[in-house]
């Protein structure tokens, strides 16, 4: 019975340590950001905070800096350095920033 419910167990407990490695991801990928959005997104300047930023209108925005759809004076270059994971794991992070 026990044998039985390691294979569930293994797995568990990888995707947990899995998420914990994203955040961990997430939060380094973050770090680049601060020069102009701030720690952790929080703007002190006239940069927009990305604190608290819906994830939706995040990655919609990313995305439109990496295609060039929305001109911007770095942020098309910074974006383009992002894959779609990375985009997807900034989103998170900044969204759950308050």
């Amino acid at each position: 019975m026990l044998l039985s419910r390691l294979p569930l167990a293994c797995i568990l407990v990888f995707a947990c340590m899995t998420a914990q490695a994203e955040g961990r991801n997430a939060a380094l990928l973050a770090s680049s950001c601060a020069a102009c959005h701030g720690t952790q997104g929080h703007s002190v300047g006239g940069t927009p905070s990305l604190a608290g930023l819906d994830r939706l209108y995040f990655i919609e925005q990313m995305q439109q800096f990496k295609n060039g759809e929305r001109p911007a004076t770095v942020m098309m270059q910074h974006a383009r350095g992002y894959s779609e994971k990375e985009i997807r794991l900034l989103a998170d992070y900044f969204a759950e920033q308050k």
